[in-house]
């Protein structure tokens, strides 16, 4: 799996995760940079597109349970109110990295 990367882009934080979106459940990474958080499906995902998401387009980070007792769930909501919401272990880690990122 590879992304393009932009001038003086280095990663911080990568790890497997799901994306919830519509009620379906997309694997990929979640990949951190010092410039911007990326999605990227797996190659066998149809019709799904890559997300990334800039910091200055972060409102609020949130955490959640995805199921009773999984706390897993990882919310990054955009300043246009779209909720970008993800499955990822240790997910106050990445909570606490995009948040010095902002």
């Amino acid at each position: 799996m590879k992304i393009d990367m932009n001038p003086n882009e280095m990663v911080i934080r990568a790890g497997d995760c799901n994306h919830l979106s519509n009620g379906n459940s997309i694997k990929g990474k979640l990949i951190l940079t010092n410039q911007r958080i990326y999605f990227k499906s797996e190659a066998n995902a149809k019709n799904i597109s890559d997300i990334e998401i800039w910091p200055e387009e972060i409102r609020d980070v949130m955490l959640y349970n995805n199921r009773l007792f999984f706390s897993s769930g990882l919310n990054i909501v955009t300043k246009s109110g779209r909720e970008n919401k993800f499955l990822v272990k240790n997910r106050t880690g990445w909570s606490e990295l995009i948040a010095r990122m902002c």
